[in-house]
């Protein structure tokens, strides 16, 4: 007779069956499908939108730059919210037709407190059917909280990732900084590996205005970029165009003050730079009023 503490083996045999056909039936699910086939995108521009510029102006600017994807902040309640419904609709109309994909952005470091909030927002959004995915750009470290109870932010933020993942089948890309690997979950894994499980794709805020060499956008944005590579994610750098400050530091986080073509010859350097990685999916350019005003 078996010890009263092991499952005879028929037992064993059933609970192997079941566990495959638990396991078969989770990656056959609507929503495990959906992100099953999500391909890498390849090698584009992305540009963060803050402000609401008139549509027309807007396209025309991201098909002269290269850009296919838009991350459009949209409002909570967007479907009843008037004239940012009729803005985001004018905008979809005239990106669809050159291939130009939107994503819905948002993001608050209160969400961590409410992720209710943030998926009603995700829900809402992503109803009107103007967008490819959701685009968080959910800061954490600017929380209240993140210098007296770090580890709780942490926890709380993941959570708040893994009910946005959960709640849509479409794909939820989500904004890290570069530094996000020096920070550790409760059981010791680097936040961004953390969140590379829960997401589809990461946006690395490599913020540099170099790209290539020390200190540079690929140099800083490496150790998340070769996770997310390892992990089939697909993963874009990042780059600032706004005014951050007149110190040292911030002048080398941004473009802002540089021309445009100094900017075009930075990306194309990245781009070059990271042809080898399976999954590098391009640059994002914060932002679109950022870009608009370098230099010509």
């Amino acid at each position: 007779m078996a010890p009263a503490t092991r499952a005879p083996r028929r037992t064993v045999r059933v609970l192997v069956l079941l566990t495959a056909v638990l396991a078969t039936i989770a990656m056959t699910s609507p929503a495990a499908e959906a992100r099953k086939t999500t391909a890498p995108a390849t090698a584009g521009r992305a540009m963060w939108v803050w402000t609401q510029p008139a549509a027309k102006t807007l396209v025309d600017y991201a098909k002269a730059h290269g850009v296919t994807d838009l991350f459009l902040a949209v409002p909570n309640h967007l479907p009843t919210s008037g004239a940012p419904l009729t803005w985001a609709t004018s905008v979809h109309d005239l990106a669809a037709p050159a291939g130009i994909r939107l994503q819905a952005l948002g993001g608050d470091p209160g969400w961590v407190d409410d992720p209710a909030a943030a998926v009603g927002w995700e829900t809402d959004a992503l109803s009107t059917g103007l967008f490819t995915g959701a685009h968080v750009d959910l800061e954490p470290w600017q929380h209240p909280q993140w210098s007296t109870d770090q580890a709780a932010v942490v926890r709380r933020y993941l959570d708040t990732l893994s009910q946005l993942q959960a709640a849509t089948t479409l794909p939820v890309e989500a904004d890290v900084a570069f530094w996000l690997w020096t920070i550790t979950t409760d059981d010791g894994t680097p936040l961004d590996t953390a969140v590379l499980r829960l997401v589809d794709r990461v946006t690395i805020m490599s913020y540099r205005n170099t790209a290539t060499g020390t200190d540079s956008i690929t140099d800083v944005g490496a150790t998340t970029l070769a996770r997310a590579n390892a992990a089939g994610r697909p993963v874009r750098l990042a780059v600032e165009t706004n005014y951050l400050g007149n110190d040292a530091t911030s002048a080398k986080q941004t473009f802002y003050g540089m021309t445009q073509t100094q900017l075009t010859t930075a990306l194309a350097g990245v781009d070059t730079a990271e042809a080898g990685v399976a999954t590098y999916a391009g640059v994002a350019v914060q932002d679109y009023d950022g870009w608009t005003a370098l230099r010509s």
